[in-house]
């Protein structure tokens, strides 16, 4: 059962704003296959507009002013090491089930089924080498959101400079030492996943070209084809992943590699806990594709004008950013890529890349916790209230906390008073 929680969590990413990204949004998203539109709609360059991004951000704020440390612990697996062109396949799905529980596993067990012995052992041994860096990557975000939560409430320790809260330079160093972690497991999965594509025969060839990138309806039902009773939980989600990733990767492009959904940042603040976490165990389960946007509209519309202001500042402060942060994914991406055709990949740039990326998400990641914990200290009893009725009006809230989608004891955390510059 956790197993199969955990690949309904990875199935699922909280994409809906982008549709706030048009000029005139629709009510909804379009019936009916459109892979055409739905490819236009979904861009690099509407995850980083204005729009998409106060709605998502706006999101953020809603979820981790009235929600607690355990809810943003939650994180679907897919999030790290994404440069595979996934996240671009569920969002321009022509069924548009991308967002249903069922897409990931699907996909999952149709390339398994195309992969001979010899390959599927070597993402077995794969996702058992990776399983260590795996759950410490997940660890090692408690900090942060340890951290940003104290901010909000005022736990500062003595020596933080008082009113001034978290110190940049750490929150920067530490999301940095993050992401250079998630570079190592990036180069070793296209490495591997790499040699794999270049083994393929004609025959694996010919029955990968009709699982069509983009169009779920080309993939049909086939059965399990791991034997669970012989992996842990960890490993057989890692697994699926690769399964499911590697497809993407063989049958996408470096665009697909390099997008990215808006909630792609700052995932410190509770966002996948208030909306992905409620699919938990549902089969056949798909997310709202309006709540994103919905529920952060709702949230800016209870605050003060002042308050506003602090939320409504984050997208032009953030833009150098998020332009880098484009740029980066798209350098690293490309290096990655030459594993499939055999050629020399540079790890130091893969990795240099990936601490960079790192700084900037912490750059971000700090923006928000500052901006959030400055309209936390000035909300009245009535828009508190208010914020909470927002919640309950979403999805009941599993129990956490969790180490990426599972759920866990209450984990023992450093002690977080570096991060506020205090050593």
């Amino acid at each position: 059962m956790k197993t199969k929680m955990a690949i309904i969590a990875l199935s699922l990413c909280l994409c809906a704003s982008l549709v706030l990204a048009q000029p005139q949004p629709p009510p909804g998203p379009p019936r009916g296959p459109q892979p055409r539109d739905n490819a236009q709609r979904y861009s690099i360059e509407q995850a980083t507009s204005d729009q998409a991004q106060l709605h998502t951000i706006a999101f953020d704020g809603l979820a981790f002013l009235t929600g607690d440390f355990a809810l943003d612990t939650f994180l679907p697996p897919g999030k790290v090491s994404d440069y595979f062109g996934f996240q671009y396949m569920r969002d321009i799905d022509a069924k548009e089930g991308g967002h249903n529980t069922s897409f990931l596993t699907k996909i999952a067990e149709n390339t398994l089924a195309i992969l001979n012995a010899d390959q599927k052992a070597q993402l077995l041994a794969l996702a058992k080498d990776q399983e260590p860096d795996i759950r410490r990557f997940a660890e090692k975000r408690f900090p942060l959101l340890k951290a940003f939560r104290r901010n909000l409430e005022g736990d500062l320790p003595a020596g933080s400079g008082g009113k001034n809260g978290l110190d940049k330079s750490a929150v920067v160093k530490f999301s940095a030492d993050l992401y250079t972690l998630d570079g190592k497991l990036s180069y070793q999965r296209a490495k591997v996943m790499g040699a794999i594509i270049r083994s393929f025969d004609d025959k694996q060839k010919a029955a990968l070209a009709k699982l069509k990138f983009g169009d779920s309806r080309t993939w049909p039902d086939v059965p399990e084809q791991l034997d669970k009773r012989s992996m842990s939980h960890e490993v057989n989600v890692a697994v699926m992943t690769y399964a499911s990733e590697m497809f993407a990767w063989y049958a996408g492009s470096l665009e697909a590699d390099t997008y990215f959904c808006p909630e792609r940042h700052g995932m410190y603040f509770g966002g996948f806990g208030m909306k992905t976490a409620p699919a938990m165990g549902k089969q056949d389960y798909s997310i709202s594709t309006s709540l994103t946007g919905d529920s952060g509209e709702a949230f800016l519309n209870a605050l003060t004008d002042a308050q506003r202001k602090l939320i409504t500042a984050l997208p032009d402060l953030q833009r150098r950013d998020l332009a880098e942060i484009v740029a980066t994914r798209r350098a690293i991406a490309t290096e990655l890529r030459r594993f499939q055709k055999g050629e020399t990949v540079d790890q130091d740039k893969v990795m240099s890349l990936s601490k960079r990326y790192g700084e900037l998400d912490g750059e971000m990641s700090y923006l928000y916790a500052s901006a959030f914990a400055q309209v936390g200290k000035t909300l009245t009893a009535e828009q508190k209230t208010k914020l909470a009725k927002m919640r309950a009006t979403n999805p009941a809230d599993p129990k956490g906390p969790f180490l990426y989608s599972a759920p866990i004891s209450m984990p023992t955390i450093e002690n977080t008073d570096f991060l506020f510059g205090v050593k």
